[in-house]
């Protein structure tokens, strides 16, 4: 598989943080080609105009981050918008639409605008306006006084179906793009904003445009299905929307908690109904989220709507079914995904044959069992550190220094400030340390 110079970079200092890349998953995925069929049949299907829900459920360092971007990088190739939101209780709480909402449109991507793609997107649907006029061969290009008044036209057709599903987004859009035409960039910048849902946009400037107040909660979900009309209408296929950690409400108070859950609720309801063509919902959690009394149980109509029978053999799972489970890391996945780390570093580092020389697969694979065995066994929890020191520790220190022999010079250590909370709860304790098996 060919992957470009910035793309490997970029993988490569993901890793050394410690965090999932958000491009090039490709390259890493091990375990996933059990879902590929289902997943492209589904954005098919949401690309001819239908929707989608998929819950993906799993334990920490099954890969649920990893699942749902590499879901987006599927999806942006058959001509997706895709956007990511981090469910959190403080930032981003699940019964609060409107700040999902913007935050979605905060991290809005397309194949060719990685990250801030809301404008990008309105100004090429504007733009695609005035294409289409001109192609219909009757205006001259340089005809701008007609060419406006066929394009305004075109688009007050276009709008019917928006005003129908948001007049307050339709509204805004006609000020925007008479805003841009005025060169009054300070009242277009304004109103774009408030379309992707940002908050304390200026009074004066939403007078422009008739419109009053902030986003609200429900006016997020008409905004989205706004969204979703322009994407078709320029030619995308739909959007993608993860939201990730959904397990975290679980943990606020049981109010907040309640409403959270309606809110997701009302999300598939909308997306059975038909509400919102175009849209691909994933959202992913843990087992106990899905199973547990403070998760989707406390609201009987979510539990029934989400619920898929996890008893039987993993083998069989359904893909196609509403929930899909994913499979903690073995060693072997945990091997298989480090020589490829190895390999796409040494394809991009100033002293490749060092690397490929020292870095063998036995010292991955050692590597993968000392970090597994530093965390009590658990193979599961693992990957995170294991690719961190993989890359910052060994492969790093081999490329840079001549007499660097992870045999001899490096020791595998982990320290309680590198671990996140589930990491620490399964560090082993009582235990000395793990030597590596080199």
């Amino acid at each position: 598989m060919e992957i470009s110079r910035e793309r490997r970079r970029e993988i490569i200092n993901a890793l050394r943080r410690g965090t999932v890349p958000q491009r090039g998953l490709d390259f890493l995925s091990v375990g996933l080609g059990q879902f590929d069929a289902v997943v492209a049949g589904e954005l098919g299907e949401v690309a001819q105009g239908g929707s989608s829900f998929k819950a993906v459920r799993g334990d920490y360092g099954c890969g649920k981050t990893f699942f749902g971007r590499w879901v987006q990088e599927c999806a942006k190739k058959k001509g997706f918008a895709t956007a990511e939101v981090q469910i959190s209780e403080a930032e981003t709480p699940l019964h609060r639409l409107e700040t999902v909402y913007r935050r979605a449109m905060e991290g809005l991507s397309t194949s060719e605008c990685f990250l801030g793609a809301f404008r990008s997107v309105l100004d090429g649907w504007f733009y695609g306006l005035e294409e289409d006029v001109l192609a219909e061969g009757d205006i001259a290009p340089d005809d701008q006084g007609a060419l406006q008044r066929r394009a305004d036209d075109l688009l007050e057709r276009r709008l019917v179906e928006v005003t129908r599903a948001t007049p307050q987004f339709a509204a805004a859009l006609r000020a925007y793009r008479a805003a841009q035409r005025r060169d009054d960039h300070a009242t277009a910048e304004g109103l774009a904003g408030w379309l992707a849902g940002q908050p304390h946009v200026a009074a004066p400037i939403k007078r422009v445009a008739g419109i009053k107040g902030d986003v609200d909660h429900f006016a997020a979900l008409s905004f989205l299905r706004g969204l979703l009309l322009i994407l078709k209408d320029s030619g995308f296929s739909g959007l993608v929307l993860v939201l990730d950690e959904i397990e975290t409400l679980q943990r606020v108070r049981g109010d907040v908690r309640e409403k959270g859950l309606n809110a997701l609720r009302q999300l598939i309801d909308d997306i059975d109904g038909g509400r919102f063509p175009g849209l691909y919902l994933l959202v992913t959690g843990t087992p106990a989220f899905f199973d547990g009394p403070q998760g989707i149980q406390r609201l009987e109509p979510l539990a029934q709507r989400l619920h898929v029978d996890f008893r039987t053999d993993a083998r069989f799972d359904n893909p196609r079914a509403v929930q899909l489970r994913l499979s903690p890391f073995d060693h072997e996945r945990l091997v298989e995904v480090g020589t490829k780390v190895r390999d796409l570093y040494t394809s991009d580092c100033s002293s490749p044959e060092r690397v490929r020389r020292l870095a063998t697969d036995a010292l991955v694979a050692g590597l993968a069992r000392g970090v597994a065995g530093k965390l009590g066994g658990k193979v599961g929890v693992a990957p995170r550190l294991f690719l961190k020191k993989l890359v910052a520790d060994v492969l790093d220190r081999i490329d840079q220094f001549e007499d660097f022999d992870p045999g001899q010079h490096y020791r595998l250590t982990l320290t309680v400030a590198e671990m996140t909370a589930t990491e620490r709860e399964a560090q082993a304790t009582g235990v000395d340390d793990i030597e590596l098996d080199l």
